[in-house]
């Protein structure tokens, strides 16, 4: 555990400024979700399993959607990594959250976690402690990229073959906050079908997440088929930005191009 990230968020409990902290516990040797609400809890505050940090992976934003929308003239603390802190800012910006609300505790993620996840920023820019991990291009998608047109389209209706359509995907996905999903639509996709027509569900949702994306990879760990979603959303963000110069949640100030909440 990081001394420096409990002395700041007992800090912050103690001066009052939060009401409480979302972060990870361990509890009869599994690694939680935990909104610590007290000082002497801290003691049992973890930042992933075995002590290593990242190892442990829950979408805490999603979770602090839930206790926003519950006690919304409170203010909390959230652990976040380099793709947390990214799906923080555009929360904000789809007005999810609010940012005078959250104070988000930056932990660094540590070198060989951020090249398996091959994770391009793997450290938040709110960094309370941790390695600030360098930057590494995706060579599951450049392998792709490498194929020809059928050769693509083979690889992908083979990997979609494999899903069950559990919505476990969609589930951990801590930027999905649809009132309504396109998923359980029937004209779009047929329900009682397993698995269901393909390509179909892994398309819409792909074009659902284009410029909502974080990068985050619940949804690949989530997938009980092994589907590689994230290299999926990894290629869509890639077009996002060399066709519209868009990086989601790099910055604060700047919308997606497809959120038009509050005019563009």
């Amino acid at each position: 555990m990081s001394q420096k990230i409990k002395e700041y968020v007992q800090g912050l409990l103690s001066d009052g400024k939060i009401k409480g902290f979302l972060g990870l516990r361990e509890e009869h040797g599994h690694i939680l979700p935990h909104l610590f609400c007290d000082v002497q809890e801290l003691e049992h505050m973890s930042l992933g399993d075995k002590g290593v940090p990242g190892d442990a992976r829950y979408p805490l934003n999603q979770l602090l959607i839930r206790l926003a929308r519950e006690y919304p003239n409170d203010t909390f603390a959230v652990l976040v990594r380099g793709c947390d802190e990214r799906g923080l800012k555009e929360l904000f910006k789809w007005e999810q959250l609010n940012e005078e609300k959250v104070i988000p505790v930056g932990l660094g993620c540590p070198d060989e976690l951020a090249k398996a996840c091959e994770c391009e920023k793997p450290f938040p820019d709110c960094l309370i402690d941790g390695p600030q991990g360098e930057r590494a291009d995706s060579k599951k998608v450049a392998h792709i990229d490498g194929m020809d047109l059928e050769g693509r389209l083979a690889f992908w209706m083979a990997e979609f073959d494999r899903c069950i359509k559990c919505f476990g995907c969609r589930n951990v996905c801590p930027m999905c906050f649809c009132n309504e999903c396109s998923l359980e639509e029937e004209s779009l996709v047929g329900t009682g079908e397993i698995p269901p027509d393909n390509p179909t569900f892994h398309l819409v949702r792909a074009v659902h997440m284009v410029g909502r994306c974080i990068d985050c990879g619940l949804c690949e760990e989530a997938c009980p088929g092994d589907i590689p979603l994230r290299t999926l959303y990894k290629k869509v963000a890639d077009i996002v930005r060399e066709q519209l110069g868009y990086r989601t949640g790099y910055t604060i100030e700047e919308k997606s191009p497809f959120n038009i909440i509050g005019g563009s």
